[in-house]
């Protein structure tokens, strides 16, 4: 689980969350990730160095090759859940959430996104209490050798669904009604539209 803001803003990068997406599945050198991703070694080393610091990639081996050493990078878990439940991650969710919200203009939805309605919808999402972090599903499924990293996500979710008491349910989809009702008030849900 990571609770860490330095590696939640670490994997608010797109090249990042590539690279550790590569090494879930296969241990790889830095040489074998720029060619995959297309960046220049030095720039994916910077990358690595500051993702191992985090403690989201760990050196898996090292082997010689005539003079020189190759060091293999693997990520550290197969599947990170990320937790903004540590005190100081709030205003990190609040930015990331604020930044989502005007973010959804650009392909034509027109959401709130002042103060109030970004704390009401931090607020809601911290209120759902999520089956996900249950280690038992997530150890259980992430050992699991013969099933992909997707199936793994998607089977995660769905055991929590399948397994969660109707009282937390009913409590997580009061969660979600929190949030659409920020997202979309009551008096316009009569219409199908917002207003512009």
């Amino acid at each position: 689980m990571i609770k860490d803001p330095q590696a939640f803003q670490l994997l608010a990068d797109d090249t990042r969350r590539r690279i550790i997406h590569l090494l879930r599945a296969k241990e790889r050198t830095v040489s074998q990730i720029a060619e995959e991703v297309g960046l220049t070694p030095q720039a994916i080393y910077h990358h690595i160095r500051k993702m191992k610091s985090a403690d989201l990639v760990e050196v898996a081996r090292e082997e010689r090759i005539d003079h020189f050493i190759e060091t293999y990078y693997r990520a550290t878990a197969e599947i990170f859940h990320l937790s903004h439940g540590e005190e100081g991650a709030k205003a990190d969710e609040e930015k990331q959430t604020r930044e989502t919200l005007v973010s959804l203009s650009k392909i034509g939805i027109k959401v709130p996104a002042d103060e109030d309605s970004v704390s009401k919808i931090v607020k809601a999402a911290a209120s759902m209490k999520d089956c996900t972090s249950n280690s038992t599903w997530t150890d259980k499924i992430s050992g699991l050798e013969d099933v992909d990293f997707f199936t793994k996500q998607g089977m995660i979710e769905y055991a929590c669904l399948a397994t969660m008491p109707d009282k937390e349910f009913e409590e997580f989809l009061d969660g979600y009604r929190e949030i659409r009702n920020v997202l979309h008030p009551p008096a316009e849900h009569h219409t199908g539209k917002r207003k512009t």
